[in-house]
C-alpha cells in the first residue's frame, strides 16, 4: 500500500469512527423484524411456561399467583428480596417461586426456560420505566 493510501486510511478510518457515521449501528428493516420476531418467540414460551404447572411437581403455576406476570415487577430488579435475605436478580426469585410453591427444581440461569420467563415478564412490563431496588 502506498504512503499516500495509508494516510488516507489512517485519516478516514478514526473520522468515521468517530463522527457518528459508521455504519455498525445501521440495521436494515429487515434484521430488525427478524429480531423483534424471534425476541416474540422467546416471549411466546416464557408464556407457555407461566402457566404450565409442569415446572413444578404439585400442579401450581406461576399464573396462578401471578396472572399475566402480574406483581412481579422485573423493572424493580436487582433489589433486595425478604424471601432470600440478600439483594438478588429477578431470576433468583423466579427460581424462589420454582422450588417453593411450585415444588419444582431450580432453573440454571442460562436455561433457555429462565431466558424465556425473563422475556415474558419484561414484555409484559414494557414501557415502565426502570426503578432497580424499588419496592
Amino acid at each position: 500500500m502506498s504512503i499516500s493510501l495509508r494516510l488516507l486510511a489512517f485519516t478516514l478510518v478514526p473520522l468515521i469512527l468517530f463522527t457518528g457515521t459508521t455504519l455498525a449501528d445501521d440495521f436494515t428493516q429487515k434484521d430488525q423484524d427478524r429480531w423483534q420476531k424471534e425476541y416474540m418467540s422467546v416471549v411466546e414460551k416464557g408464556r407457555a411456561l407461566w402457566v404450565s404447572p409442569k415446572l413444578g411437581t404439585n400442579g401450581v403455576s406461576c399464573a396462578q399467583c401471578h396472572p399475566n406476570g402480574a406483581n412481579t415487577h422485573p423493572e424493580t430488579y436487582p433489589k433486595f428480596q425478604q424471601q432470600l435475605g440478600r439483594v438478588i436478580p429477578l431470576r433468583d426469585m423466579i427460581n424462589w417461586c420454582i422450588l417453593n410453591p411450585l415444588e419444582g427444581e431450580e432453573l440454571n440461569p442460562y436455561d433457555p426456560r429462565m431466558v424465556a420467563m425473563e422475556a415474558y415478564l419484561a414484555h409484559e412490563r414494557k414501557g415502565v420505566p426502570m426503578a432497580p431496588g424499588k419496592h
